[in-house]
């Protein structure tokens, strides 16, 4: 918690105003279809139907295209509730069992911000089956008090936040 991310005009996209996990990849990304076929073989919908194999590249950019957005639109993502560490050869090491079911990220968003989900195993999940796990998603209004701590929390978070406040002044 206390962290901000930024749009590329260094506006405050998101707040993380609570953290149970204390860390998200960024790093990482998602798989696209032929990368989930050959980590996990064909689940194709003519077989399991709903229970198919999906990917994070096409999960992404569905949810995308309904707001007339596309491949070049979609940036890097964010895998919340994974942690991946990068030791000094620069090679990254994903942390099994990161993240256990009751764990929580809050976000509050200063701005109109498009989130676009989706919950599938983290690309570097050592698992051999396919096998995303159920999140769940709920929002609510929130005053901007919520997001002070993030706000005092480092200098260019403040900063963060004022070139957001005065986009709506």
């Amino acid at each position: 918690a206390g962290h901000c991310l930024y749009s590329d005009m260094g506006r405050v996209l998101a707040a993380i105003t609570a953290d149970t996990c204390g860390w998200s990849d960024s790093l990482g990304g998602v798989l696209c279809a032929e990368e989930v076929a050959q980590k996990y073989g064909q689940g194709r919908y003519q077989e399991l139907r709903n229970g198919f194999f999906r990917n994070g590249t096409d999960n992404l950019l569905v949810e995308l295209g309904k707001w007339g957005l596309g491949l070049s639109d979609l940036l890097m993502t964010l895998n919340l509730f994974s942690r991946v560490n990068v030791d000094e050869a620069g090679h990254f090491h994903f942390v099994e069992g990161h993240s256990k079911a009751g764990d929580y990220i809050e976000l509050y968003a200063p701005m109109d911000t498009l989130v676009v989900l989706t919950a599938l195993q983290h690309p570097m999940d050592p698992n051999p089956q396919y096998a995303p796990q159920p999140l769940k998603l709920s929002w609510m209004n929130a005053d901007a008090s919520v997001a002070e701590h993030c706000r005092l929390s480092r200098p260019e978070n403040q900063r963060g936040f004022i070139n957001t406040d005065r986009l709506f002044a």
